[in-house]
Parts: C-alpha cells; sequence; structure tokens
C-alpha cells in the first residue's frame, strides 16, 4: 500500500484527472465530481464493474488493469491508499514530476471554502452520512456530498449540490480525516482500529480529539461509547454536543423497540419526538440520534429532523437484501470489524422472526484478523446460528503465514457452528445444504465477499435443503 504524503502540495488548477484504483465507492465518487466540474477524467482499475461502466457513459476513459500507457495526457493523478508503490501508472507519473495526490487531497481540493460536515468514527460512518444527506434534501437544502458508500434512494456515493454546505465521510484509517477544514465534526464511536497506522490505542484516541477540536463550530459525539468517552475526556472544544442513551446526553434516545423497523423517543431540550425507521437495528437509533443532533446544530427543528431522518433507506451494502430463492434471504452487509458484525447480526435478528442467521464471512486484511480472529469467533458465534468462513480478503497487505479464515474457525468454542472452506462454490453449495426456509444469509465484509451471492442464489435454487451433519442442528 501507499501511506498518504499530505504534505505534497494540492495543484490550484486541475483539467484532466487520472484516478488509479477509479472502480471504488469513494474514487468513483470523487471521479463523477471531477466530471460534474467539467474537468476530464480518465481511470483504471484491475477489474470491471459497474462504477467503471457508469463512469464512461458520463465522458469518463476508463480502462481495465493498470498500465503506464493509460496515464494519457493527464495533468493530475489522483490515487488510493490501496495500490502498490510499483502501480505501473503511478511510477510513470513520478518520473513525470506530475502531481500525485491522495484522495483525500482530492476531497479538499473539491471542498474549497464550503461549510464542512466531516462524519466520523470506527462504525457506522457511512450510514450516518446517508441520514445527514437524505434528511437535508427532505428539508429543502441541497448538499454537495461525498459518502463511502451508495445512498440506496439516491442511487450514488457522491453528488454536486447548490448550497454552501458539504457533507463527507472522512476516513479516519490513515489519519486524512485530520486533513479537512471542519466545520460541524460528528463522532460516531471510537473502538480502536487501524493500528496497523496508529500504533496505539491512545493514539488513536488522541487523533480524533485533534479532528474534533480543530472543528469550526460544534462537536457532536456519543455519550455511550467507550472510546467517545475518551475522546471527550480531551476535547477543549467550546460546543460540544452529545447524543445516545446517556441520561445526560443532549439528545437522548429512549424507548427503543427493534421488533421490526427499529422504533425510539428522542429528548432534546425537554421537547420529544417519536421516530420509526426504514431500516433495523438498535444501533441505527442511534446513528438517527446523531444525525439529529447534526441537524440542530444547523438550525433545525427537532419535530422537523426527526421527520426528515425517517425517511434514510438505507446505502448500498448495509444489509441490503439481494434475493431470495426458496423462501432463504441472501442478504450483504459491509461489517469488518467485530464490532460492526454484532450490530449487523443484532440487527437481523430483530426482523428473521423463526428464521435462522447464517453468516458467511470474509475476515478482512491480514492485520485486522491477525489482531482480531478471537473476538470475530465470539462475536460470530453468539449471534449466528451458523458460520460458513471464508479465507482473508488481503486488500493492501502481504499474506501473513497462519493468519486465514481457518485462525477464525479455529477459535470457535463449538465447532458444529462453524464450517471453514476456502473454495467458493464448495461454501456457497454448502450454504444452501444447510439453509431452510425463512432462514436469512448474510454475507458479511467490505472486500468482495459479495460477489459470492450469485453462486449462493443459484446453490439454493438447486438443493431442498436437507440439513447436513455438523450444523448444530
Amino acid at each position: 500500500m501507499i501511506r498518504p504524503d499530505l504534505s505534497l502540495p494540492i495543484p490550484e488548477h486541475i483539467a484532466a484527472a487520472h484516478f488509479i484504483g477509479i472502480g471504488g465507492s469513494g474514487m468513483s465518487g470523487l471521479a463523477r465530481m471531477f466530471l460534474d466540474r467539467g474537468i476530464r477524467v480518465s481511470g483504471s482499475d484491475r477489474a470491471d464493474s459497474q462504477a467503471l461502466r457508469d463512469l464512461a457513459a458520463r465522458g469518463a476513459t476508463v480502462f481495465v488493469g493498470h498500465d503506464a500507457a493509460n496515464l494519457g495526457d493527464a495533468d493530475t493523478v489522483i490515487h488510493t491508499g490501496a495500490i502498490w508503490p510499483e502501480n505501473p501508472e503511478f511510477v510513470l507519473a513520478k518520473e513525470r514530476g506530475m502531481p500525485v495526490i491522495h484522495r483525500s487531497q482530492a476531497l479538499y481540493w473539491l471542498i474549497g471554502g464550503r461549510r464542512l460536515v466531516s462524519v466520523a468514527g470506527a462504525h457506522g460512518k457511512t450510514t450516518s452520512t446517508g441520514m445527514i444527506v437524505t434528511a437535508l434534501r427532505a428539508l429543502d437544502e441541497d448538499p454537495t456530498f461525498v459518502n463511502g458508500g451508495v445512498i440506496a434512494q439516491l442511487g450514488a456515493s457522491s453528488a454536486t449540490g447548490s448550497d454552501d454546505l458539504f457533507v463527507i465521510e472522512a476516513d479516519e484509517s490513515d489519519g486524512t480525516f485530520l486533513l479537512y477544514d471542519t466545520s460541524i465534526a460528528l463522532i460516531t464511536n471510537v473502538d480502536p482500529d487501524h493500528l496497523d497506522h496508529y500504533g496505539t490505542d491512545d493514539a488513536f484516541v488522541d487523533a480524533f480529539a485533534t479532528f474534533a477540536n480543530r472543528a469550526r463550530e460544534a462537536v457532536v459525539i456519543s455519550s455511550d461509547d467507550t472510546g467517545a468517552r475518551a475522546v471527550a475526556e480531551r476535547l477543549t472544544h467550546p460546543n460540544v454536543v452529545t447524543f445516545g442513551e446517556a441520561d445526560e446526553a443532549d439528545v437522548r434516545v429512549s424507548d427503543v423497540r427493534t421488533d421490526g423497523p427499529v422504533s425510539f423517543t428522542i429528548t432534546h431540550g425537554g421537547v420529544s419526538a417519536a421516530a420509526r425507521l426504514a431500516v433495523p437495528g438498535a444501533h441505527n437509533a442511534i446513528n438517527a440520534a446523531g444525525a439529529v443532533a447534526v441537524l440542530l446544530t444547523l438550525g433545525h427543528g427537532l419535530e422537523a429532523a426527526v421527520r426528515a431522518v425517517e425517511g434514510f433507506e438505507g446505502t448500498v451494502r448495509r444489509f441490503e437484501l439481494h434475493g431470495v430463492q426458496r423462501g432463504v434471504s441472501v442478504f450483504d452487509d459491509y461489517a469488518h470489524h467485530p464490532t460492526e458484525v454484532e450490530a449487523a447480526l443484532v440487527a437481523a435478528r430483530t426482523v428473521v422472526g423463526d428464521g435462522r442467521i447464517i453468516a458467511i464471512q470474509q475476515p478482512h486484511t491480514y492485520s485486522r484478523t491477525q489482531q482480531m480472529y478471537r473476538e470475530f469467533a465470539h462475536v460470530l458465534e453468539q449471534h449466528a446460528d451458523h458460520t460458513v468462513m471464508l479465507d482473508v480478503y488481503g486488500a493492501r497487505e502481504d499474506p501473513v503465514p497462519g493468519v486465514t479464515g481457518e485462525l477464525v474457525s479455529g477459535a470457535f468454542e463449538d465447532p458444529g457452528h462453524v464450517h471453514y472452506v476456502a473454495d467458493w462454490q464448495q461454501a456457497a453449495d454448502y450454504t444452501a445444504s444447510v439453509a431452510r426456509d425463512g432462514d436469512y444469509v448474510i454475507t458479511l465484509g467490505c472486500g468482495n465477499v459479495y460477489q459470492i451471492i450469485p453462486q449462493v442464489l443459484d446453490a439454493l435454487s438447486r438443493t431442498d435443503g436437507a440439513q447436513p451433519e455438523g450444523t448444530g442442528e
């Protein structure tokens, strides 16, 4: 991987931008916004995708595969941290002396001097950003936004608006969230992660405190999350708004019901409003409270803010239904940290009824798997009825000997609750043999695990759900 060098100068004028890794949800969103600005856009990715095809339809020049010739006559190169220093397009750009900037710097360039809402946190930031954006639109505002995932009802992860307001999902994984000139900072939670970058939990917490204290107008932060409370102890900001279920929260959540779509009450300043979301899970009640707190900070009233947030329909790859075959519903979720996996499975439990939950887990990155394999095993064993464990999606990392999906499956207390299989077709066939009418199958991970879903649906169509031995049933 390439760590971002935020000391590199950002060009004042960009006429032709080339994106290395253009197919990712964040990069494709940036590319769309560059096209909106009238900038010529080209880009490459290792595999074809709908994102590439959509960008080509909008006028971008896209390439499948990385090659130095792809650079063309671009004057600026924009890259993700997931590419390697040996990438031929990256190497040639450096040899030419071209401006080569990280995607976070490209976003900084797009933001300019607009009033910025930055949403940060270990979990929930894509959903929270989506809630804020769709609510603002429902309130007749037109913000520009860049999200880490596609907002379902908008069909896009980014769009250029006419207002001065700009809303972003700010990435803490590599420290780049410290680059932006934030007006309102929302911190959903601070569950230690990305220690390959930060080194220690304390450094991770300190980065969030720095991010929050730099906010020009306000800090909106969880009152419930242990890590967020540790950040709050380091805040010197004069305007801090807390949200959550804690009695002392400024925007308080109470009466949470999860028997179906989550419903709850939000109270602020002695005034209460009932809320009911279209997305399941108690964690989304908390996400909604954070979004409402941001809207209050922006000057909207409580009742109007709650009604606007209720209209949020979810984001792609967050408990997203892909199909139903012989009564088995197949979902996908981006969860790739034990806390996120737990939230996804708990939410699924509230709506699955008498059915069972079968998780297909793809561990993400060798470093996270090595650090947290016991936590993954515990959460999966506790909240899924059965788990099909795939191998690790390495992303930007080289393989680590002994760190595979089997490391996670081996940490289960009851081996009858998990089945490790590296081959995807075998995994799909096994899943279909376990699943029965009324069950939910959920793929979990932020790699390419969602690509197994067609195989699972096909396998379901070819089997009758006979129960194999060793599933604990």
